[in-house]
């Protein structure tokens, strides 16, 4: 079953879009945009550069294992205990304007590298930029009010998912079932299928629908520090990615907390009858930065 998401046009009057965009999160936590500047031919070339990198030899991958602000994640060592590791293998990058001197890759193996990637991030962190701006109109805030709490850090994580099964009785997941940390991900895909979205989690039993392919869009999904800058009112949304048989590529694009911002309840969110649900956040630079190099999620918590 294919789950039907808002298309919202990041070209359209702001308060309209703000109001669509109130309505998807409050909803469900994910939705389309579309005319969000990034333009097909740009994703297409930085889905290109991915496959270039995934398809070098594992030595030479190993080689950025852990690397701080540039990390590659092999194939099922992500979430493990109790259950056997996602099918999935991934790199992350940071954006260079915002991170550590960034190691780039070798331009003899991936000549094209550094400057696809640096006119992606770019383009990607305006759409998102603008998308934030948005989201801050839909709680009746500021539009600059994320951007003035220092809360715009990104980076961009690629996925591949293999096309072999195996032979295992177990299901197996290309990433199991989860919200995702930050503020806001901008996905886009291959077009192969395998993404699936609950809108709601806590229903039982929990009803998965397929995330469909829209050319030209981006895939929003909420994250956990707006559910908790909200006091629950934006959802973060559940998803995971199921395995079909075909090899499969996604670039995720993050925007987060910087490090050490603090993330609390909106006034705005709160009342009497609406107690904080949360406790605050302090994101924790180092903490942070161990997540974003995908080797521990942590936050510290009062």
């Amino acid at each position: 079953m294919a789950a039907e998401l808002l298309v919202i046009d990041l070209s359209a009057p702001a308060f309209s879009t703000a109001n669509l965009i109130r309505q998807a999160c409050t909803e469900c936590g994910c939705f389309y945009i579309v005319n969000h500047g990034v333009e097909e031919e740009l994703v297409a070339r930085v889905l290109k550069q991915s496959k270039q990198f995934f398809s070098l030899p594992l030595d030479h991958k190993m080689k950025l294992l852990n690397e701080g602000h540039m990390s590659y994640t092999p194939l099922c060592t992500e979430n493990l205990d109790p259950y056997p590791g996602d099918l999935k293998e991934s790199f992350y990058l940071g954006n260079p304007e915002q991170t550590s001197p960034i190691q780039w890759p070798s331009e003899e193996l991936l000549p094209s590298w550094r400057p696809t990637m640096e006119a992606y991030i770019s383009k990607a962190l305006s759409a998102g930029s603008r998308l934030i701006s948005l989201i801050s109109l839909a709680l009746n805030l500021d539009e600059d009010y994320f951007e003035k709490i220092g809360a715009m850090n990104a980076y961009i994580r690629f996925l591949r998912y293999p096309g072999e099964l195996g032979h295992s009785k177990e299901e197996r997941f290309g990433v199991k079932a989860h919200s995702d940390y930050g503020m806001i991900t901008l996905l886009v895909t291959d077009g192969v299928l395998g993404l699936q979205v609950c809108k709601e989690q806590f229903k039982e039993p929990q009803i998965w629908e397929d995330v469909l392919p829209l050319r030209g869009a981006f895939f929003v999904n909420i994250g956990d520090m707006i559910e908790r800058w909200t006091n629950g009112m934006f959802k973060s949304a559940l998803h995971r990615v199921m395995l079909t048989g075909q090899e499969r590529y996604s670039l995720a694009f993050f925007v987060d907390p910087n490090p050490n911002s603090i993330v609390e309840c909106l006034e705005s969110c709160c009342s009497e009858s609406c107690p904080k649900r949360f406790n605050y956040v302090l994101i924790n630079s180092l903490n942070f930065n161990l997540f974003a190099s995908n080797v521990i999620i942590t936050a510290k918590i009062r």
